[in-house]
């Protein structure tokens, strides 16, 4: 029982330190923005070193397990490990959604929602919390998988509005369906090799976030 949750544990209290980290540092001062990227760019080298040391000290094996895991795959999915997994995500996912009405507030700014009757710095340290949370556990045993957390809430968002009460589940839904797509072309492309499910996100996702990006500037300009 110790080998399925200490990894999850252990990756919650990092992501939960990183953002931590990247919330307070970045929230001082005017250029609230610039220092966001500044310091998301210090942490993301800090912990590219702790990776890299990781993978010097370790044997041929351990390697290789390193290197898949940073490339995203599915193959940990077991019955045990998706409760030990269901455990942590299903609590947060609740969460979350109960936090969907104020955040559809907070989308009006800071002030606004305060205005509104919202705990502004209390929502924001819960939804920290939470969300960090979700992505230790899911990336504790699926490792890396790309561009499935920036693609599909855009998609929902264009289908159902901005109003989390719906885009929060519908993102739930449209994620399981992409990645269940996903990993089964991943297992079959290149059978009875299996490519990693992370790898083809990538190629898939970041094309297609490229072209929405320089979508919305085109509407911004005209």
């Amino acid at each position: 029982v110790l080998a399925l949750y200490a990894p999850m544990l252990a990756a919650f209290l990092g992501s939960l330190a990183v953002t931590l980290a990247i919330f307070f540092l970045s929230r001082k001062g005017s250029q609230s923005l610039s220092r966001l990227l500044l310091v998301g760019i210090a942490i993301n080298a800090l912990c590219g070193a702790a990776v890299g040391v990781l993978s010097w000290i370790s044997n041929d094996a351990q390697l290789r397990q390193l290197s898949l895991w940073g490339m995203g795959s599915l193959g940990q999915a077991q019955w045990s490990t998706l409760l030990a997994t269901a455990s942590f995500i299903l609590p947060a996912s609740l969460g979350i959604a109960f936090l969907a009405s104020r955040l559809n507030l907070l989308q009006l700014g800071d002030e606004e929602a305060h205005y509104l009757g919202v705990d502004v710095k209390r929502t924001q340290q819960r939804l920290l919390i939470l969300s960090a949370l979700l992505v230790a556990a899911a990336v504790a045993v699926s490792g890396v998988i790309g561009f499935v957390g920036l693609v599909i809430p855009h998609l929902v968002r264009m289908w159902l509005g901005a109003d989390h009460r719906w885009l929060i589940p519908g993102s739930v839904l449209a994620g399981a369906m992409l990645l269940l797509i996903a990993d089964t072309l991943a297992r079959t492309m290149v059978a009875p090799a299996e490519m990693p499910v992370g790898l083809l996100t990538s190629l898939l996702g970041g094309p297609w976030f490229l072209a929405l990006i320089f979508r919305q500037r085109r509407e911004t300009d005209g």
